[in-house]
């Protein structure tokens, strides 16, 4: 490598880096020729590499470095900057030497005119903002403070502090430190209310019913003897007579076929009253004992209403509208409407938690006269707008207490809100509490209350018996009555609680019995499959809880377990109307321990309303409930009166069982009040003690008069004075007198 040695007075002493000192203008001077720098190869040296760096850039004024500030300032005014499109030579939009400039192309004029009114508007908002910028302004007023903040806040975020948002407070972790997700809100929120003055809603008939001229020749007690006969009390404004046959139904062929198809041969009680009432368009709260056939007591005139009004059109709600309080019963409904509807061609359909909500929804877009629902759901269906309430014109709360009873009182009236006023409502039960009977009597208007038997009376046609054992005893009484049980048919075991069913399942199973298993934590799908395969009678036993407590319709169940007992007497009603359906007989067995001793109380008088034998163990277990001993009866011989001490008090009554009363019934005054023996009990001398106190303090303060005459009436026993001499009159001394 070569360098070229310049002077040493003046520049760097290298020819390649010599410059200029002091110069007055810097591009007059002249770099190194480029061949200075090759080597006898001819290749460039490094030299030469930097005297051609140095050309490029010789004399080119240097540029100061910017801050970091004109940096990001100058990217800013370059993003803000709009270049205007220049169209390439050749292209749609380029216009050429040859065109006027007075010339506009239309898309342009009109993007110009949006631009010019953009602007327009923009200038509007900065002189405003400019104005209000002008305006004096106190701070101390117009500013926001906390307090003004604290409410705006409030007025954006309702529901700020009600709910806590995902807080970790919240979160369970389990044994391996998973976290446990939160539960599902269980609670469904009702339909918002509903103003019924703004829709336009078409008239409907109610009234159907023709009266028989049977019926019509009955006379005022001839109808009290047959509701007598029928064990069934009416109250209400002017309710319909009873009826005895079918015949006075007037339903027509189609729907009478099918009755007699299903061994219908006289209606029930329950039907013989609802049904003429129901069809005279009155609402009616419906009480009958389990089994005694409710369901078609409001499904047969539901289709008479039905088949009276147009046909449905697309995006039409149903018009009847059956509630019930759970899956099992609401599908059990919904058999029944699917068998009488094929009459007149209507379509059912049944929706409950736990099935697919697509398909429901699917299914009700078709189009569905009857619609059978468990009232959480059909809120969920509204709210999607999979349907609609507002052709609804009969309605139906089934095991209405039930539903008022799992809380669903608020969505239940919801439902009945969204329903016009107009309608045809009715609600059965088996049971009917009367605080339960005035929340229904809110939503019916001018109600017929029909009542078989008393308020929950469980079903005479089932045998009750219960057995009191010991709690490990149980299991065994249970296999050796088994063969039994199942000799005459298929039995039902209820067991309160999910583990306790799952364990007795298992014991069976060990036993080499084939049991089936139903409760509420198992799936819908599983549900459907276990209660299909014990109705075609493939299984002869079912472990169930209460799920199955409502609703279950199986004819073949002639025996009942209650395994353990009820939680309630209202739920032990309904579990022993599993059996004896539809006028057929039934037992139920209930296996009672120590610990049942609250509940035994309930289940004495349960037996008793149902004339059943109440054994003699049970009622002694009974009997060590304070409850139920201070509000039993009392029985044998009534009390004697005055019998035991004379205590404080005591007066003997004459001609009341004292021994004066076998003397004449007439005596005198006197002779009464000489037979009252003085009084010797504890406290008879309370008054003499009083004198004695009162005397003492009165002697304490008491000084003796200077008069000793009286002293001489001592002397004579009978009373008589002597004369005494006259004395000389004192005259009285004044108070004031020293």
């Amino acid at each position: 490598m070569s360098y070229n040695k310049g002077s040493s007075s003046s520049g760097f002493g290298f020819s390649g880096f010599k410059m200029n000192a002091r110069t007055s203008s810097r591009t007059v001077a002249i770099p190194p020729p480029p061949t200075a720098a090759i080597s006898k190869q001819g290749y460039s040296t490094m030299s030469a590499i930097t005297s051609n760096a140095l050309s490029t850039t010789w004399g080119v004024p240097k540029k100061r470095a910017k801050t970091e500030e004109e940096y990001f300032e100058d990217e800013e005014e370059q993003s803000t900057q709009k270049l205007e499109y220049i169209p390439a030579p050749g292209s749609p939009s380029y216009q050429g030497g040859n065109q006027s400039d007075d010339e506009e192309d239309p898309l342009d004029a009109f993007m110009a005119g949006i631009e010019k009114q953009v602007k327009k508007e923009q200038g509007v908002k900065v002189t405003n903002k400019e104005k209000e910028k002008d305006k004096g302004l106190r701070f101390d007023i117009d500013e926001e403070d906390n307090e003004e903040s604290y409410y705006r806040y409030m007025e954006e975020n309702p529901l700020a502090g009600v709910k806590d948002e995902e807080s970790d407070a919240e979160i369970e972790y389990d044994e391996d430190g998973n976290p446990i997700p939160p539960p599902k809100k269980k609670e469904i929120d009702p339909l918002p209310p509903i103003d019924h003055s703004t829709i336009k809603y078409e008239d409907f008939e109610k009234n159907f019913y023709q009266v028989h001229e049977e019926i019509a020749k009955l006379t005022s007690e001839q109808v009290n003897e047959l509701r007598r006969t029928f064990n069934i009390k009416v109250t209400g404004p002017s309710p319909p007579s009873p009826v005895s046959s079918f015949a006075h139904f007037g339903f027509d062929d189609s729907l009478m076929k099918l009755i007699r198809k299903s061994e219908y041969t006289q209606p029930t009680p329950i039907q013989a009253q609802a049904v003429p009432a129901a069809l005279s368009g009155r609402d009616i709260i419906g009480i009958a004992k389990t089994g005694s056939g409710k369901t078609v007591a409001f499904l047969w005139p539901m289709l008479i209403h039905i088949m009276d009004q147009k046909e449905l059109q697309p995006g039409d709600g149903p018009i009847g509208l059956i509630l019930a309080p759970t899956r099992e019963l609401s599908q059990q409904i919904y058999v029944e409407a699917k068998k009488f509807g094929k009459a007149y061609n209507i379509n059912v359909v049944c929706c409950y938690g736990g099935g697919s909500k697509w398909e429901q929804a699917k299914a009700l877009e078709e189009g569905a006269e009857i619609v059978v629902a468990t009232p959480g759901r059909m809120i969920d269906l509204v709210k999607m707008k999979a349907t609609n309430l507002t052709r609804v014109t009969y309605l139906v709360l089934d095991e209405a207490d039930r539903m008022f009873d799992m809380g669903f009182e608020p969505q239940v009236r919801s439902i009945c809100n969204h329903v016009r006023p107009d309608r045809q409502t009715m609600l059965f039960s088996a049971t009917f509490r009367k605080r339960i009977e005035k929340l229904a009597r809110d939503i019916l208007s001018d109600p017929v209350r029909i009542v078989q038997g008393e308020i929950g009376e469980a079903n005479t046609d089932v045998t009750q018996l219960v057995n009191v054992l010991p709690q490990n005893a149980k299991f065994s009484w249970l296999l050796n009555q088994l063969v039994s049980f199942l000799s005459q048919g298929s039995l039902l075991i209820f067991v309160t609680k999910k583990l306790n069913a799952e364990e007795l399942h298992n014991n069976l199973k060990l036993k080499e019995f084939d049991p089936l298993l139903l409760h509420g934590d198992m799936d819908q799908t599983e549900r459907n499959r276990v209660i299909s395969a014990f109705k075609k009678d493939d299984h002869s036993i079912l472990v169930a809880t209460d799920v199955a407590a409502r609703g279950l319709d199986i004819p073949h169940i002639r025996t009942v377990v209650n395994y353990d007992v009820a939680r309630d007497i209202d739920t032990h009603t309904h579990r022993i109307g599993r059996t004896g359906r539809a006028g057929l007989k039934g037992t139920a067995y209930s296996l009672v321990t120590d610990k049942d001793k609250d509940f035994a109380g309930h289940l004495v008088r349960n037996l008793e309303g149902a004339s059943q034998p109440v054994p003699k163990a049970l009622l002694d277990l009974a009997n060590q409930n304070a409850w139920f001993r201070k509000s039993r009866f009392k029985s044998g011989k009534g009390k004697s009166i005055n019998v035991g001490g004379k205590g404080l008090g005591f007066r003997e009554r004459p001609g009341l069982g004292s021994s004066e009363a076998s003397g004449p019934s007439s005596c005198d005054f006197s002779d009464i009040v000489k037979s009252i023996p003085p009084r010797t009990g504890p406290g008879s001398d309370r008054l003499s003690a009083v004198k004695a106190a009162f005397k003492a303090q009165y002697m304490s303060q008491f000084t003796a008069s200077e008069d000793h005459t009286w002293e001489q009436t001592l002397e004579n026993p009978s009373g008589a004075q002597k004369p005494a001499a006259p004395a000389k009159k004192r005259e009285r001394k004044s108070r004031w007198d020293s």
